[in-house]
């Protein structure tokens, strides 16, 4: 990279509103988010959000792609990497013990070998830990007992079980007596289990900054429509938890069959990232 190059990527990104609008799309790559997506979860005006998007498009941090008629913005990790390159190339003489990202250090740390033979703890996050997390945490318990620990949460607090949620799961013969709302505070405290996978199963989640996860977990975007948004009948309601129980059972179905033995971290990770996308919309 150039310097005129670097230049013009640091002055776009020298704006609040813009490095708001990368770091959140940064945080779903490689996805593309539609811009009313992006609007909704930063609070911005839509013709506020167009004019950043279309200066860092300009500074080539973004691509667009058209998929029918919405447009999908995501980020150009390509450019972004060779950002982070240029910045680090020479300091301490290329020193990577020193210059190194933290996630770089940490994989470095993990190493690129295999995942070990053990029982993985594996958190599926929602916005109210109600209904799709909860379900998974439950199809995950169920599926994989023998391989995973299953865990659930929300970033709202004050969150309670969807009724809709816990009749589906008893309907097919899971056992909800221990299921129960809970933020990811509770496993962001000290002595909380540290966690191998995490799982954002709703838009809203994936799109909150959280800080970092300790042990540099292998991390996944699920994303599933809301069931608990469907209005009509109870009969349509319940339909849509089917629906949305279904579709979460087939990715925790490929999550649970993959050979953890045998893939390293970069082939697992794709792995996650392509379950994500089975019944995606």
């Amino acid at each position: 990279m150039e310097l005129n190059d670097a230049t013009t990527i640091l002055s776009a990104l020298a704006h609040e509103g813009r490095l708001s609008v990368f770091r959140l799309l940064a945080r779903r790559a490689p996805e593309g988010v539609r811009p009313s997506e992006i609007a909704t979860a930063l609070g911005l005006k839509p013709n506020t959000l167009s004019v950043y998007l279309g200066a860092l498009e300009r500074a080539g941090l973004l691509n667009s792609e058209r998929q029918g008629k919405s447009v999908f913005y995501s980020v150009h990790l390509a450019r972004m990497g060779a950002l982070v390159d240029f910045l680090a190339a020479d300091c301490c003489r290329g020193r990577p013990d020193l210059c190194a990202p933290l996630t770089a250090r940490a994989l470095a740390t993990t190493g690129e070998s295999a995942m070990p033979d053990r029982k993985f703890n594996v958190l599926f996050i929602c916005s109210g830990n109600s209904a799709r997390s909860i379900m998974a945490e439950a199809l995950l318990a169920s599926i994989g007992s023998a391989k995973f620990n299953a865990y659930s949460a929300g970033t709202k607090p004050f969150s309670e079980l969807n009724p809709f949620a816990v009749e589906m799961l008893k309907r097919n013969d899971h056992d909800v007596s221990g299921l129960r709302a809970k933020t990811i505070a509770e496993f962001q405290r000290a002595g909380a289990p540290v966690m191998d996978f995490v799982f954002t199963v709703c838009d809203q989640a994936a799109n909150e900054e959280c800080p970092p996860w300790p042990g540099q977990p292998i991390t996944g975007h699920w994303g599933l429509p809301d069931p608990v948004k469907v209005t009509g009948t109870d009969a349509e309601k319940a339909l849509a938890f089917a629906t949305t129980y279904a579709q979460m059972r087939r990715r925790v179905l490929a999550f649970a069959a993959l050979p953890f033995d045998q893939l390293d971290r970069l082939a697992l990770q794709a792995q996650v990232d392509a379950i994500g996308q089975i019944d995606g919309n």
